[in-house]
């Protein structure tokens, strides 16, 4: 019975760590980070480089007016765990002063100014004359902790938006339209962890910080799991050293001389 009680503790002790380990892992569903606060107004212009880039919050949708052959820039945080995704939106010129059909497109660029490749998503597009609208998106990869240096893999820090027109008649150059950008994150949990962390964030000093600061990977889902395997194997050695023991000298033989 004493063992009985064991196991049976044991095992309640385990569902709770893996209870709260897989509360993490849900958070990887398809809602979006949490908003910016309601005191920070959004931004309503944006730079024209990456050095004059303009700041958004997670959660948080930019917007600009600008002129056709433009390069619009934005930056935003994105924290290890995060997968970031970009959505932008063209209000282009009225179709009666366009001349030919256009080519949209956003990319997005970490913290060393290295373009990242988009997991999913329409990152460039094409209008046709008459068209009124376009819509871009950009999921990346998530963000990592740590990286070799050789590596083109996401890190914690700013990242970079640029919006323009890559293909666009002469005569529509200089015509008014308007963007707006917004950037969110996922939480992935421990399932992208690695050993290490950056000392500082790439270009954290230059943007604003992640709801909730830098976490930089000091904590992953990865933790409960692990403490949890190890009970239960403690549990399992237990048991089998019970089952296997025996209950020692029978009754009916004799002790030796």
């Amino acid at each position: 019975m004493r063992t009985v009680r064991m196991l049976t503790a044991g095992a309640l002790t385990g569902a709770a760590l893996l209870a709260g380990a897989a509360a993490p892992v849900l958070a990887d569903s398809p809602s979006s980070s949490p908003s910016a606060s309601k005191s920070s107004a959004a931004p309503t212009e944006a730079g024209t480089a990456f050095r004059t880039a303009v700041a958004v919050r997670q959660g948080q949708k930019a917007t600009a007016s600008a002129s056709s052959g433009d390069y619009l820039y934005w930056m935003f945080p994105a924290d290890a765990g995060q997968r970031p995704t970009v959505t932008a939106k063209v209000t282009l010129p009225e179709a009666a002063s366009r001349h030919g059909a256009s080519t949209w497109r956003i990319d997005v660029y970490d913290g060393l100014r290295r373009r990242q490749p988009c997991m999913y998503g329409t990152q460039s597009r094409s209008a046709a004359q008459d068209a009124a609208t376009v819509d871009l998106s950009c999921t990346l990869r998530p963000t990592v902790a740590w990286a070799d240096t050789w590596s083109t893999d996401p890190l914690p820090g700013s990242y970079y938006i640029r919006l323009t027109a890559v293909s666009l008649p002469d005569t529509d150059r200089g015509l008014p339209f308007k963007a707006e950008v917004e950037p969110t994150v996922l939480e992935t949990g421990g399932a992208h962890a690695v050993d290490g962390k950056l000392s500082t964030p790439l270009g954290a000093k230059s943007a604003v910080e992640p709801e909730g600061g830098w976490t930089s990977g000091w904590w992953t889902d990865r933790w409960p799991w692990t403490a949890a395997g190890g009970l239960l194997a403690a549990l399992a050695g237990v048991a089998g050293y019970n089952l296997t023991r025996g209950r020692g000298r029978p009754t009916r033989v004799p002790p030796r001389a």
